[in-house]
């Protein structure tokens, strides 16, 4: 049977989108290749008519150049057609990236939206709530510890603060009143009328001559004060 009718061949998979794309680039470089020759060609018949003189010989070769002139005119037809279909393809090619990336982008959200929701069946908004009224009992607790942790045991709860602002007022105005014209305090200032040598109960210094013992020869004068003259050396010759 299958000599009879022959094996059925396989489908070739479409060409895609960057293979069209790089078939028309090949087309697009061969044809700009057959231009730039026709160019040279033509550049070669100008310089022809400008040297040759008017004639039939000139008009052959204004011929040769407008044959030329016309295949490259088919050939630039042919390149701008090909780029057109170029554009479009890369438009194509464009359009369909973003479809990719479009269906990327579903499927990413999708499986995020499928964790968040298993996750919030573990979290509510009602234990967060009182998780958040919990901790605020326990910081209000924490205060009224520390607030009763710092209280003096020396200080009456009675005390009225306007009579200790009172008595330091009066306190700053006495301090002021005991303050002289340089601004020292009674305390620090000397007392004028204190008797230092009556305080400390020292005796009197003597005051008079005094005895000179018998039998001494060498007798010193005394000044005015009682106190023993200093002697005055001599000079012998």
């Amino acid at each position: 049977m299958k000599r009879v009718f022959g094996v059925k061949k396989d489908k070739e998979p479409p060409p895609s989108v960057q293979d069209a794309t790089d078939r028309i680039n090949k087309r697009g470089e061969t044809v700009d290749e057959k231009i730039k020759k026709l160019d040279a060609e033509l550049s070669r018949y100008k310089e022809q008519i400008k040297k040759t003189r008017p004639g039939p010989a000139q008009e052959a070769v204004k011929a040769r150049a407008m044959r030329v002139l016309k295949q490259k005119r088919m050939y630039e037809g042919q390149r701008d057609m090909l780029y057109n279909q170029t554009f479009n393809l890369d438009q194509v090619a464009f359009a369909a990236e973003g479809i990719k990336d479009a269906q990327q982008t579903m499927s990413a959200l999708k499986s995020a939206n499928k964790e968040l929701k298993g996750m919030m069946k573990t979290v509510k908004i009602e234990d967060v709530d009182n998780l958040q009224d919990e901790m605020m009992d326990l910081m209000d607790i924490s205060n009224e510890i520390q607030e009763s942790l710092g209280r003096s045991y020396n200080v009456p709860d009675d005390i009225d603060e306007e009579e200790l602002l009172g008595e330091l007022d009066a306190l700053e105005v006495d301090m002021g009143t005991e303050m002289d014209a340089d601004g020292v305090p009674s305390y620090l200032r000397p007392d004028k009328d204190h008797d230092v040598e009556a305080e400390l109960n020292l005796p009197s210094a003597p005051i008079g001559h005094t005895t000179i013992p018998a039998g001494r020869s060498n007798v010193q004068a005394e000044d005015e004060l009682g106190l023993p003259a200093v002697p005055h050396a001599s000079i012998r010759n």
